[in-house]
Protein backbone atom coordinates (compact mmCIF):
# COMPACT_ATOMS: atom_id res chain seq x y z
CA UNK A 1 0.00 0.00 0.00
CA UNK A 2 0.99 3.87 -1.01
CA UNK A 3 1.44 6.17 1.93
CA UNK A 4 0.42 9.64 0.97
CA UNK A 5 2.24 12.70 2.46
CA UNK A 6 1.19 15.97 2.76
CA UNK A 7 2.95 19.28 3.58
CA UNK A 8 2.35 23.10 2.75
CA UNK A 9 3.95 26.36 2.67
CA UNK A 10 2.78 30.19 1.90
CA UNK A 11 4.81 31.82 -1.38
CA UNK A 12 4.60 35.73 -1.28
CA UNK A 13 2.96 35.91 -4.78
CA UNK A 14 -0.75 35.60 -6.02
CA UNK A 15 -1.53 32.04 -7.06
CA UNK A 16 -1.35 32.76 -11.05
CA UNK A 17 2.37 33.44 -10.50
CA UNK A 18 3.17 30.39 -8.45
CA UNK A 19 0.93 28.08 -11.14
CA UNK A 20 2.99 29.72 -13.64
CA UNK A 21 6.55 28.40 -12.14
CA UNK A 22 4.94 24.59 -11.42
CA UNK A 23 3.48 24.54 -15.19
CA UNK A 24 6.69 25.97 -16.86
CA UNK A 25 8.35 22.41 -16.96
CA UNK A 26 11.43 23.05 -19.51
CA UNK A 27 12.66 25.40 -16.73
CA UNK A 28 12.73 22.66 -13.71
CA UNK A 29 16.10 21.99 -14.15
CA UNK A 30 17.15 25.80 -13.37
CA UNK A 31 15.60 25.20 -9.92
CA UNK A 32 14.67 21.93 -8.66
CA UNK A 33 17.87 20.42 -8.12
CA UNK A 34 17.54 16.80 -8.82
CA UNK A 35 15.85 17.33 -11.92
CA UNK A 36 18.27 17.07 -15.28
CA UNK A 37 15.80 17.47 -17.54
CA UNK A 38 11.78 17.63 -18.13
CA UNK A 39 10.45 17.33 -21.59
CA UNK A 40 6.78 18.26 -22.59
CA UNK A 41 6.12 15.05 -24.49
CA UNK A 42 2.23 15.85 -25.19
CA UNK A 43 0.29 19.49 -24.69
CA UNK A 44 -3.34 19.73 -24.28
CA UNK A 45 -5.23 21.77 -27.10
CA UNK A 46 -4.37 25.00 -24.40
CA UNK A 47 -1.30 24.64 -24.48
CA UNK A 48 -0.65 23.10 -21.04
CA UNK A 49 1.10 19.96 -20.52
CA UNK A 50 -0.44 16.42 -20.66
CA UNK A 51 2.19 14.45 -20.40
CA UNK A 52 6.47 15.34 -19.26
CA UNK A 53 9.14 13.10 -19.09
CA UNK A 54 11.33 13.53 -16.37
CA UNK A 55 15.38 12.94 -15.82
CA UNK A 56 16.03 12.79 -12.51
CA UNK A 57 19.67 12.33 -10.43
CA UNK A 58 19.78 12.99 -7.10
CA UNK A 59 22.79 11.35 -5.90
CA UNK A 60 22.28 7.61 -4.96
CA UNK A 61 18.94 8.20 -6.72
CA UNK A 62 18.45 8.36 -10.91
CA UNK A 63 15.28 7.25 -12.56
CA UNK A 64 13.50 8.34 -16.09
CA UNK A 65 9.90 8.67 -16.07
CA UNK A 66 6.76 10.39 -17.25
CA UNK A 67 4.41 12.09 -15.38
CA UNK A 68 0.52 12.41 -16.66
CA UNK A 69 -1.30 16.12 -16.03
CA UNK A 70 -4.46 17.28 -15.10
CA UNK A 71 -5.70 21.12 -13.93
CA UNK A 72 -8.61 22.50 -12.52
CA UNK A 73 -10.13 25.16 -14.85
CA UNK A 74 -8.91 28.12 -12.93
CA UNK A 75 -5.53 26.01 -12.11
CA UNK A 76 -6.14 26.02 -8.63
CA UNK A 77 -5.17 22.32 -8.30
CA UNK A 78 -2.11 20.72 -10.49
CA UNK A 79 -2.01 16.61 -10.56
CA UNK A 80 -0.19 13.79 -11.79
CA UNK A 81 0.76 10.70 -11.93
CA UNK A 82 3.08 8.44 -13.51
CA UNK A 83 2.22 6.93 -16.78
CA UNK A 84 3.99 3.67 -16.23
CA UNK A 85 6.61 1.94 -14.29
CA UNK A 86 9.97 3.28 -13.81
CA UNK A 87 13.42 1.96 -12.86
CA UNK A 88 13.20 3.02 -9.24
CA UNK A 89 9.02 3.32 -8.84
CA UNK A 90 6.14 1.65 -9.24
CA UNK A 91 3.92 4.25 -8.81
CA UNK A 92 3.22 8.11 -8.16
CA UNK A 93 0.64 10.61 -7.69
CA UNK A 94 0.30 13.99 -6.56
CA UNK A 95 -1.14 17.47 -6.69
CA UNK A 96 -0.31 20.65 -6.00
CA UNK A 97 -3.17 22.95 -4.67
CA UNK A 98 -2.91 26.70 -4.43
CA UNK A 99 -5.22 29.32 -2.05
CA UNK A 100 -4.95 32.72 -2.29
CA UNK A 101 -4.69 33.66 0.68
CA UNK A 102 -6.24 36.98 0.09
CA UNK A 103 -3.15 38.85 0.58
CA UNK A 104 -1.24 38.66 -2.04
CA UNK A 105 0.15 35.43 -0.87
CA UNK A 106 -0.73 32.04 -1.56
CA UNK A 107 -0.50 29.11 0.35
CA UNK A 108 0.68 25.91 -1.83
CA UNK A 109 -0.22 22.10 -0.27
CA UNK A 110 1.84 19.79 -1.93
CA UNK A 111 0.61 15.52 -1.84
CA UNK A 112 2.58 12.69 -2.83
CA UNK A 113 2.26 9.41 -3.09
CA UNK A 114 5.28 7.03 -4.29
CA UNK A 115 5.30 3.13 -4.32
CA UNK A 116 9.31 2.48 -4.96
CA UNK A 117 10.26 -0.38 -6.83
CA UNK A 118 12.60 -1.07 -4.02
CA UNK A 119 12.31 -2.06 -0.55
CA UNK A 120 13.33 0.45 2.31
CA UNK A 121 12.45 1.09 5.73
CA UNK A 122 9.27 2.56 6.10
CA UNK A 123 10.85 4.63 8.75
CA UNK A 124 13.70 5.58 6.07
CA UNK A 125 10.98 6.06 3.38
CA UNK A 126 9.37 9.00 5.88
CA UNK A 127 12.11 10.95 6.37
CA UNK A 128 12.84 10.33 2.42
CA UNK A 129 9.60 11.36 2.02
CA UNK A 130 9.42 14.88 4.13
CA UNK A 131 13.16 15.58 2.64
CA UNK A 132 11.60 15.98 -1.12
CA UNK A 133 8.77 17.21 -0.14
CA UNK A 134 10.92 20.14 2.11
CA UNK A 135 12.88 20.49 -1.02
CA UNK A 136 10.47 21.25 -3.44
CA UNK A 137 8.58 23.60 -1.49
CA UNK A 138 11.28 25.44 -0.29
CA UNK A 139 13.10 25.68 -4.44
CA UNK A 140 9.47 26.41 -5.61
CA UNK A 141 8.52 29.34 -2.86
CA UNK A 142 12.86 30.60 -3.77
CA UNK A 143 11.83 30.54 -7.51
CA UNK A 144 8.21 32.09 -7.49
CA UNK A 145 9.16 34.79 -4.97
CA UNK A 146 12.80 34.99 -7.40
CA UNK A 147 11.09 35.94 -10.19
CA UNK A 148 8.64 38.31 -8.50
CA UNK A 149 11.36 40.63 -7.06
CA UNK A 150 10.35 39.44 -3.88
Amino acid sequence: MTDTSTQSIVVDAPCDKVAAVICDFPRYPEWVSAVKSADVVEEYEDGYASQVRFVLDAGVVADEYTLSYEYADDISRIEWHLVKPSKMQKSQAGSYDLADNGDGTSTVTYTLAVELSIGMLGMFKRKAEKMIMDSALKELKRRVESLAGK
